[in-house]
């Protein structure tokens, strides 16, 4: 019987497996042969210390079983406190990769340190049933998991858990539910799981100022995947062990040029246009909570149905969070753990410690003595995160007395320039205070030659600075805060000199700082603009400017015009020769802009494929195929004071 079950579901998968390698997806890679041996060793080491459960196929509420691989200490006279990693991505055992090996490693330290630790993927993914939904299980899957690992005859009932970007993104929605069994949670990069929090829509990184960030479009073509092989709900524990030696379940789907691949017209026809599977981005599949997602509005009430935190959902469970400067949504997550500090229960408020990097998402393990990120060094970036993590779940899943966080600040973060790692018991930190700097010109700020110019006062009148937006030849994306877009674009701070020869970018600089200045905390941009569209988009940069030229990004916005009186508000078209004030969501950094460098903000109206191109039309934008180019202006004057708010830290 087994046989037959094994052989007929080979027979149904045939065309699933077809290897490829490819930029988006879960497909096996080609194996070197020290891989291989690296995984056997290790594999013999948790062999030797570790009671092994592979292919757990843990039930739901509704049903469904999750598959799930358990690590524990082979002492079975003791109860154990339990880390947790739920993930959409593929551990299986026999598919060697770096992150099986990584996941090894980690599980051999966890069972040393006295941890059972269980690996689960999330619904819809390679061994666990039912179908994905990016909004709609993580509630209730993520809730049932913790309350089965606290019944386990082997457990203390304490549960922790970790991980970073998809492996953390549901940890704050479930720890809101009130599981008795979550005792501490570690989410790192972890903003695509924030919805609304403050005046930050982003609904999971999926908008920015109401502007679609592109990133979702290349992740979703390997993880939304609703017509997939299964196996036959009575599968064995065996049988499935046997059968992941052979296969796993993996889509395996041809590479895309996603610099290419993001230019297609409609928007909502991407995935189709690259053969991508049908799901939740733009078809209106059965299982999904709301409907399309790209079909939605920044407040949609489709957003608040699944499994996304927000900010009415109060959490009481002690969290160490993990963010870092070139991710994507490091503001928003600081506004999640400053509403986190301040709503949660007094004991629990004091227990939410946060850690700041000058790295791209997830790559805090990569810091070395040089760091690097883009083009820009960070000099020495390192920080123990292993004793950091160990430790935490040792004072809370075990209960020890072991001084950490008597010893660390709040909040530790990294400010570039200088170079170093700072603490503070609040974010911004303490002591910081605004500095306005006003927008100024003789009416020519475009490009990098042009007149603009940042002052500590308005001017007295008005010059704008006029550009064209083309959305058929919009601004390109050149590094930035940003993750998960394949090749389409590469993370990190680079030299903006090459892209401000282009007219479309307004520049405005100081003159050089006599005296050098810490910018930490939130830099908000108003603007006051006009346009000839209907709808249009105002684009920011933040830029550190080096004394021989060189233009290091720090963070960067967008706002759809359409939505500048706030995303829960009436949509508002723009008038032809009419002047608009907005403000922009704010931008966060920690740098040190040194004597000789200079302040520097660029203005435009695109960023792509960081954004979505607004085609100007008024239309819904997703569902169009051709733009009209904008005769967009910036104002500056007393009339007009365009400004930016800078957080200045002074020591």
């Amino acid at each position: 019987m087994r046989k037959k079950i094994f052989w007929s579901l080979i027979a149904a998968t045939i065309s699933f497996v077809i290897a490829h390698q490819f930029v988006i997806g879960q497909g096996r890679q080609a194996t070197s042969p020290d891989l291989v041996a690296r995984r056997n060793t290790l594999e013999a080491e948790l062999q030797s210390i570790a009671i092994v459960e592979r292919k757990l196929m843990i039930q739901m509420r509704d049903g469904k079983r999750m598959a799930a691989d358990l690590y524990r200490p082979k002492d079975t006279s003791k109860k154990y406190p339990t880390v947790f990693v739920r993930t959409p991505y593929n551990f299986n055992f026999w598919d060697v990769r770096n992150r099986v090996v990584s996941d090894m490693t980690n599980q051999i330290e966890a069972v040393k340190r006295g941890y059972a630790i269980i690996t689960m993927n999330e619904r819809g993914h390679f061994f666990s049933e039912g179908n994905y939904d990016i909004l709609g299980p993580p509630l209730t899957d993520g809730d049932d998991a913790l309350t089965w690992i606290a019944k386990q005859d082997w457990s203390n009932g304490k549960v922790g858990t970790i991980g970073c970007s998809s492996t953390a993104e549901w940890q704050m929605a479930v720890a809101a539910q009130g599981n008795p069994a979550f005792a501490a949670m570690i989410p790192q990069g972890f903003g695509a799981g924030v919805g609304r929090v403050g005046g930050y829509y982003e609904q999971g990184n999926w908008y920015r100022g109401g502007a679609v960030q592109m990133l979702f479009i290349a992740w979703l073509y390997g993880e939304q995947n609703q017509v997939r092989p299964q196996f036959p709900p009575n599968t064995s524990q065996e049988d499935l062990i046997r059968a992941s030696k052979s296969f796993d379940l993996a889509q395996q789907l041809p590479p895309v040029d996603w610099s290419k691949a993001l230019r297609h017209l409609p928007v909502m026809d991407i995935m189709k246009a690259v053969d991508g599977p049908k799901g939740i981005f733009a078809d209106e599949m059965p299982v999904a909570t709301g409907g399309a997602m790209i079909k939605r509005e920044p407040n949609d009430p489709a957003w608040y149905k699944g499994g996304l935190w927000h900010d009415n959902m109060k959490i009481n469970v002690p969290g160490f969070w993990f963010m870092s400067w070139y991710d994507v949504s490091v503001g928003p997550n600081l506004a999640a753990f400053n509403h986190v500090r301040k709503t949660a229960r007094a004991d629990i408020a004091a227990q939410q410690y946060a850690v700041i990097a000058p790295t791209l998402h997830c790559a805090y393990k990569r810091a070395t003595e040089n760091t690097v990120v883009g083009e820009r060094s960070m000099g020495d970036a390192r920080l123990n995160y292993d004793e950091l993590t160990w430790g935490w779940f040792d004072r809370f899943l075990k209960g020890e007395q072991n001084g950490l966080l008597e010893k660390m600040p709040k909040v530790r973060y990294f400010t570039m320039g200088i170079n170093k790692w700072q603490g503070s018991d609040t974010w911004p930190p303490v002591g910081a205070q605004p500095m306005k700097l006003y927008f100024s010109s003789g009416g020519k700020a475009n490009t990098g030659s042009g007149d603009g110019v940042l002052l500590a006062a308005a001017p007295a009148s008005d010059a704008p600075d006029k550009f064209d937006y083309d959305p058929m030849n919009p601004v390109p994306s050149y590094g930035g805060n940003v993750c998960c877009t394949g090749n389409a674009v590469q993370g990190g701070s680079f030299d903006q000199r090459k892209m401000e020869e282009r007219q479309d970018i307004l520049v405005y600089s100081t003159e050089p700082l006599t005296e050098g200045i810490e910018v930490s905390g939130p830099i908000e941009v108003t603007l006051y603009v006009s346009s000839d569209a209907k709808d249009t988009d105002f684009t920011v940069k933040l830029i550190d400017v080096y004394p021989d030229g060189r233009a290091y990004n720090l963070d960067e916005t967008i706002q759809r015009m359409r939505y500048r009186n706030g995303y829960d508000k009436p949509l508002a078209w723009m008038e032809a020769g009419k002047v608009y004030k907005v403000t922009l969501q704010p931008m966060v950094t920690s740098n040190f802009f040194e004597t000789g460098h200079r302040i520097r903000i660029e203005i435009s109206s695109s960023n792509f494929p960081r954004f979505d191109r607004n085609l100007n039309t008024g239309g819904k934008n997703y569902d169009e195929t051709k733009g009209v180019i904008a005769h967009n202006a910036v104002h500056h004057s007393r009339q007009y004071p365009s400004e930016v708010k800078l957080t200045v830290v002074k020591k």
